[in-house]
């Protein structure tokens, strides 16, 4: 009998390979084979992933100063609660979604208190969250009167067999699963007032019409045990019709997670984002071998080439490789990863500090 043989002039021989056919697995190794093939067995979870990093952005655009830097401040500390809750164990869900929610709390952002209006001076609101593992997802659209949308999302993907609710269909939902309902006073602040008051003629501001400056809010982590996950949440775009929803509830614009490849959750002007659906296809330029940067890049590139597209997004690879990236002028983001938190407002810019 023949046997296969490993390697140049120094042959290393396997005699359990025969020449020209499949390996012979003996009855008695098949059942070590299968055994050992979780990676789980090998070394624990922790040595497995060590990097576990958050990575949050709280909207891109352009901002005033004084609230440029609120808005840096916000998605610092929100970081520190998620990486606090990937640190003792917590899942890269429970991560990303306490952290939007505590930004959607933040009346800086455009999203939860804070959200910008619509033509009517109405507060309708959109988040989705994607859990890497599974693919699991939830949305919400034109939501009102809920303080958290993120965790109406995630109710959606817990509870439902459905992807995504809708207005009036959302908030029953809400009230059905528990979740207390506020007036719409409580979400509006002086600020978004008066951003309505300035732009109820369209032609007033182009440029704020589409962006809605800076605002949106969303999250990717990879926790202890290796799992992805993504949460995004919005006010919309600032005096948008009467039931527009933009890119943020639709799965692959809004935002993406999946073990395999990485997750990602963007910000910026919604009508670009789902034209090329953008967070999709950040991830297919990583399936292509492509950075969590380089793919970004790419991907901002092409959207600012077909359609004049500005945006940003906080990206993140199974490894714990991340990138926060954008093309417009700022980007308010922060990730923590080994107890050092990163931060930056403008291109260029990545200032650290201890967790």
């Amino acid at each position: 009998m023949v046997h296969g043989c490993i390697g140049g002039s120094r042959k290393r021989c396997n005699p359990f390979m025969v020449a020209g056919r499949p390996p012979l697995v003996l009855p008695f190794l098949k059942q070590l084979i299968l055994s050992s093939r979780s990676p789980t067995t090998l070394c624990p979870p922790s040595r497995l992933y060590p990097l576990f990093p958050v990575i949050v952005h709280g909207g891109a655009g352009h901002t005033p100063k004084g609230r440029a830097e609120l808005s840096t401040a916000g998605v610092r500390e929100a970081t520190k609660k998620g990486y606090a809750i990937l640190k003792s164990g917590g899942s890269a869900m429970d991560a990303v979604v306490e952290t939007v929610a505590i930004l959607e709390n933040n009346p800086v952002y455009n999203a939860g208190r804070g959200s910008v209006l619509t033509v009517k001076g109405e507060v309708q609101m959109d988040a989705l969250v994607m859990d890497g593992r599974t693919l699991a997802c939830g949305a919400v659209s034109a939501v009102r009167r809920v303080a958290n949308p993120i965790h109406l999302a995630r109710l959606v993907m817990d509870k439902t067999s459905h992807v995504c609710l809708t207005a009036e269909g959302a908030s029953q939902f809400a009230r059905a699963m528990g979740i207390p309902e506020v007036t719409e006073e409580s979400l509006i602040t002086d600020y978004a007032r008066k951003r309505w008051r300035d732009n109820l003629n369209p032609g007033a501001n182009p440029v704020e019409c589409q962006m809605g400056k800076m605002g949106t809010v969303g999250a990717v982590a990879v926790d202890l045990q290796g799992n992805l996950a993504s949460a995004t949440s919005t006010g919309g775009m600032i005096n948008k019709m009467e039931g527009r929803v933009g890119d943020t509830p639709c799965v692959g614009c809004g935002g993406y997670a999946d073990n395999n490849i990485g997750a990602v959750s963007p910000t910026g002007h919604g009508e670009a984002i789902m034209k090329v659906t953008l967070s999709r296809l950040i991830l297919f330029h990583m399936e292509q071998g492509k950075s969590p940067e380089e793919a970004s890049d790419l991907a901002l590139a092409y959207m600012w080439e077909r359609v004049n597209g500005l945006a940003g997004v906080v990206v993140v690879d199974p490894k714990g490789t991340w990138a926060a990236r954008f093309n417009s002028s700022q980007m308010s983001w922060a990730a923590a990863q080994q107890d050092q938190l990163h931060y930056g407002l403008y291109k260029g810019e990545d200032f650290t500090e201890p967790v």
